[in-house]
């Protein structure tokens, strides 16, 4: 029997549900008239690039952010510029090194993502006490900087 203070089972059915039935077709759920470079794989790399805490990103950084191997987000980082919502310019650093940087389309794009984002936490805790989900906002935010920095 599992009780209100058993996370780990509830947390990864969560996860199992959103992986199978939301994950998906995010993108189609929050833009059905978007462009067609709006993309789950480009959004991956646009939040990975924005996420970096890096003064000069690179794929090693996206491809640690997205928890994928170095080739797989070389390859993914190569499809989002060719869509326009990355460029690469050289390292000031070691010029041997890409440096990735967002376009303002990359921006409009981060922004619907978040906008979808939240009104999804809306519909799904909206009709909680206000204090309960900014606890929970709160719980989340904090869960989500200590599992991936």
């Amino acid at each position: 029997m599992h009780t209100s203070r058993d996370g780990g089972p509830a947390l990864f059915r969560l996860v199992r549900h959103w992986a199978r039935q939301w994950a998906p077709d995010v993108v189609e759920r929050f833009a059905a008239d978007a462009p067609p470079t709006w993309t789950v794989p480009n959004l991956f790399v646009i939040q990975a690039i924005d996420g970096a805490a890096a003064d000069e990103v690179t794929v090693a950084d996206v491809a640690r952010q997205l928890g994928i191997d170095r080739s797989v987000a070389s390859r993914m980082t190569t499809e989002a510029a060719r869509d326009g919502f990355v460029t690469r310019s050289t390292s000031t650093r070691d010029a041997r090194r890409a440096v990735l940087t967002l376009t303002d389309e990359a921006r409009e794009f981060l922004a619907a993502s978040q906008a979808h984002q939240r009104q999804a936490f809306e519909a799904l805790v909206g009709h909680w006490p206000a204090e309960d989900r900014e606890r929970f906002a709160g719980y989340l935010s904090r869960l989500a900087g200590e599992v991936l920095g």
